[in-house]
């Protein structure tokens, strides 16, 4: 992850919003979130096990990758 406090990430995760799923991911289904930390926008992609959820990566969405921080601009 890119420097980011604990206490943040949670804040982040606390008020995201869900943007992708992934059911099928190995070892648990997981989820891409959007969420700001001290106005700064972050993805957060979190796997949802049984009994914990576990923090995969946060990062700052690539604008080349991204045609807002909510949506993926398609391959050519």
């Amino acid at each position: 992850m890119r420097n980011i406090s604990t206490d943040d990430l949670f804040s982040a995760i606390r008020v995201g919003e869900i943007i992708e799923s992934y059911p099928d991911d190995d070892p648990c289904p997981s989820v891409l979130m959007l969420g700001f930390i001290r106005k700064n926008v972050y993805h957060v992609v979190i796997g949802i096990c049984d009994d914990h959820l576990r923090v995969i990566t946060a990062y700052v969405p690539d604008e080349e990758q991204w045609i807002d921080t909510r949506m993926r601009r398609k391959k050519e």
